[in-house]
């Protein structure tokens, strides 16, 4: 029995570590692809459309100035671009740092939102800026991003010269990524997952995930299907089901850069992940059993792909790390002793690959420092990620059983240097 289960979980293991090798080879060629879009939109002298930036902050005092200030040095036609700041029932001078610049500039304006619609959480927040908007393309920043100058007008440039488009997703890096330990770590996490799920699956299918921050969307597919989800904690997950859905297909173009603050304390990365993949589980549940409705059945791959990395490939990770526990304390006579050995050394060597080659498609970031980082990174943060979604699990099961409301957690910020270090 025992080695039944190990060898189970070995092969679900395996089936996800190859179909990631797969991922990033995929990444690997669209690095070196996605600059000839970006000089078809650069050189095609096409009128640029009106864009509607929305920017949800809750108490967000401590970043936003910045936040503000990239948006007035964007390259983009100041009367064909909107800054909607929606201040969502902050209790800090929120709301008096966005009037002061609202009042300064004429493309700025201030959403207060007042209670029963404030305080919610983001999708909240967006659709109350939804209202308030007239542009054409929708944009959507957090509170401590301070996008690149060019980064709107790739993203809705992108938009207008490609229709089966829905949306246009961006490149973030981290600002911080230099703090400690955990947001270097943190650097190398959104780096692997940018250049392998996001620019793998387009390459290769076609798809990638709307993220939570720079990234434009037409507004005609937000009106169609009545904005965001205000149910989901991770509302961009589930709009990205729903723009495919409807026939279109998100770009991911990495030309557009964003920079945003990442957790620097180890409580709030977990409250924020545990929210991250909480919404994850909510997408699952809430599709899983209503696909044969679904209308593009390319939808199913990212499903799947939720699916199996949450329950099959986690699952599979704690059963042998079960195995390998409860072996140590009493003799399971398993028969695959030296070949387990051998599979997980070669797994091992397999994930440091992926993400040095994540890293080298990234200046700067393919450096021994990081190189030792990742090993680390295998032992500790990546371990760490199983339990995470264990707990983000049983806080689910716990919701659904008991129809709890889900409660939004806002990310702590932290005060960054007056002048940030864009070369991290």
């Amino acid at each position: 029995m025992a080695d039944f289960i190990l060898y189970t979980s070995l092969f679900l293991i395996w089936i996800m570590l190859f179909y990631h090798a797969f991922l990033m080879i995929g990444g690997y060629f669209h690095s070196l692809k996605y600059r000839e879009f970006e000089k078809k939109i650069s050189t095609t002298g096409e009128e640029f459309p009106k864009v509607s930036i929305l920017i949800p902050a809750h108490n967000e005092e401590v970043v936003i100035e910045e936040t503000i200030r990239s948006m007035i040095r964007l390259h983009y036609p100041k009367d064909k671009l909107e800054v909607i700041i929606v201040n969502d029932n902050s209790s800090d001078d929120t709301g008096k740092i966005v009037d002061r610049y609202a009042k300064k500039y004429s493309f700025i304006h201030a959403v207060h939102t007042k209670p029963p619609h404030a305080g919610k959480g983001k999708s909240g927040a967006l659709n109350q800026g939804l209202l308030a908007s007239t542009g054409d393309i929708i944009a959507v920043y957090d509170a401590d991003n301070t996008p690149e100058p060019d980064a709107i007008r790739y993203l809705a440039l992108g938009l207008k010269n490609d229709p089966k488009a829905g949306a246009m997703v961006g490149k973030f890096r981290v600002v911080n990524a230099n703090k400690n330990i955990l947001t270097r770590l943190i650097n190398i996490e959104t780096l692997t997952f940018q250049w392998l799920a996001q620019a793998g699956r387009w390459f290769w299918f076609k798809m990638a995930t709307i993220p939570g921050t720079n990234f434009a969307i037409r507004r005609s597919i937000l009106d169609e299907i009545g904005g965001w989800d205000e149910k989901a904690l991770s509302e961009d997950t589930e709009l990205s089901i729903r723009v495919y859905n409807m026939g279109y297909y998100i770009r991911f173009f990495p030309a557009a850069v964003t920079w945003e603050q990442e957790p620097e304390t180890l409580k709030v990365w977990w409250r924020q992940r545990t929210r991250w993949a909480r919404g994850n589980l909510y997408v699952i549940f809430k599709y899983l059993f209503t696909m044969h409705k679904l209308k593009n059945k390319k939808v199913l791959i990212d499903i799947s792909y939720f699916l199996f990395t949450y329950y099959l490939f986690f699952g599979g990770v704690l059963l042998s790390h079960g195995i390998f526990v409860v072996n140590l304390i009493t003799d399971l006579q398993l028969s695959i002793g030296k070949i387990s050995i051998a599979l997980l050394i070669v797994g091992f060597l397999l994930f440091l690959t992926e993400v040095c080659l994540a890293l080298s498609m990234e200046k700067h970031q393919l450096t021994l420092k990081n190189f030792i980082l990742v090993l680390f990174m295998y032992l500790t943060y990546s371990q760490m990620w199983i339990f995470l979604v264990a707990y983000a699990s049983f806080l689910e099961v716990k919701r659904v059983l008991f129809k709890q409301e889900a409660k939004w957690y806002k990310t702590q910020r932290f005060k960054q240097p007056a002048k940030n270090n864009h070369s991290a």
